[in-house]
């Protein structure tokens, strides 16, 4: 069986990670068995990772590839910047020329980016034969909802979820958002959060980052020899249009962050829309980066937007490392929202609604909307908060290999259960 899967942005990456070890561990287990005794599962999986270059710079995508031990695209497509029409059109042209080259029995689709509705939209179009034969579409992360169709990803989700024939839920709401707008239950399959496989495998290896160093977020070792200990702060990340593409919006989160950096530092990678729209809006967030990607500049406490230090964006496990060691974080993540959740630190979301609700019922999540008070108010609950794990079902390290097994079920057309496993 032939799978490709599309990766574009970096929440892609972190998902996509876990499904192709699982592949090779499949593919292992396979020779093994045949070693063995001359027998075991027939279907073998031959795998094709295709990059649009939705994330195309260094920072943005090049080091993810490397801190999770992603191979080296066998297809990248360049694709770049550029308006959602413009971005998806020119995803959809370059991809359909791979897809009718590879011919794929399933292509899987991951999150909700651009990349991800135009890939998913072309695969249920192409025809092979004049059977009309195509791939399967497989979904990975299937099912969330905001409700909130202002957002270009509640467009891609829904999207996305009615052209696929695999839709691959991480949490229960999926589940109910699904059989909400008639989908049949035989494609949903709960298999859990693959995003988390990630966390878990890597959050031991984040330790050996030097990020907490380079930022003088360990305290000197005391006198009577005990080790270096992590001092309290804060890691805020903001990137959603509807927060840093307006001015006032903008303004009022980083106002309601005031409080917070009077307490500790706030330690803000600032993403490449962030930058750019704080620089045409004339908000001076006071970068001054050194050859190192780290900021020389770090606001005193009660400055203009707190005690905050600004660097650049960083790689999977030194964003890890900053995020498990943090007091809090104060994000527009969907993602973050997740990982926090997992790592049991308390979040404040910037947002006025999330897709992924039980981040909130289950997790250390609060959804604190974009109002400078809503803000200061919801980290003053948070800060207060003492530290609870409770992390989901199924969000265990296991969901790819869950998926992989669902995709052998299909590739040996064993029949599948009406209805989703939620055990």
């Amino acid at each position: 069986m032939k799978i490709l899967t599309v990766v574009g942005a970096r929440p892609n990456f972190m998902k996509v990670a876990p499904i192709i070890s699982a592949i090779n561990a499949h593919n292992r287990k396979i020779t093994e068995d045949a070693a063995a005794d001359g027998h075991g599962t027939t279907v073998q999986l031959q795998h094709v990772l295709v990059h649009t270059g939705q994330h195309y710079d260094e920072i943005m995508s090049g080091s993810f590839f490397s801190d999770l031990a992603l191979p080296k695209p066998d297809v990248h497509l360049g694709i770049g910047s550029g308006t959602h029409a413009a971005q998806t059109a020119e995803i959809m042209k370059k991809y359909e020329e791979i897809v009718m080259t590879e011919k794929p029995d399933v292509v899987i689709v991951v999150g909700d980016v651009n990349s991800t509705v135009a890939c998913a939209l072309v695969t249920s179009k192409v025809s092979f034969d004049s059977a009309g034969t195509r791939p399967l579409i497989a979904h990975v992360e299937a099912g969330l909802r905001s409700f909130d169709r202002t957002m270009p990803e509640e467009i891609n989700r829904i999207v996305t979820d009615h052209v696929s024939d695999l839709l691959f839920v991480t949490e229960e709401s999926g589940l109910t958002n699904l059989n909400r707008e008639g989908i049949s239950p035989e494609i949903m399959h709960f298999v859990g959060n693959t995003m988390i496989d990630s966390l878990l495998a890597l959050k031991g290896k984040a330790d050996s980052s030097t990020k907490l160093d380079e930022l003088g977020l360990r305290s000197q070792p005391g006198q009577n020899g005990e080790g270096k200990k992590v001092a309290r702060y804060a890691l805020l990340t903001l990137h959603r249009p509807a927060n840093v593409d307006n001015r006032d919006s903008l303004q009022n989160i980083l106002d309601g962050l005031q409080e917070l950096g009077k307490e500790c530092p706030i330690i803000f990678p600032v993403h490449p829309r962030t930058r750019k729209r704080s620089k045409e809006f004339g908000i001076d967030l006071n970068v001054d980066v050194d050859a190192k990607n780290v900021t020389c500049a770090r606001q005193e406490p009660g400055g203009s937007h707190g005690g905050m230090t600004l660097i650049d964006p960083l790689g999977y496990l030194d964003f890890l490392c900053l995020m498990k060691n943090a007091s809090i974080v104060v994000t527009d993540s969907g993602g973050i929202q997740e990982e926090t959740t997992c790592l049991g630190i308390p979040c404040v979301t910037v947002r006025e609604n999330t897709e992924r609700p039980v981040t909130v019922e289950k997790g250390t999540n609060i959804i604190a909307g974009t109002s400078r008070e809503s803000i200061r108010a919801a980290i003053r609950t948070q800060s207060q908060r003492k530290a609870n794990v409770s992390v989901p079902m199924h969000w265990d390290g296991k969901a790819a290999t869950r998926i992989v097994e669902v995709l052998v079920r299909v590739g040996t057309n064993q029949k599948h259960s009406l209805r989703p496993t939620l055990v």
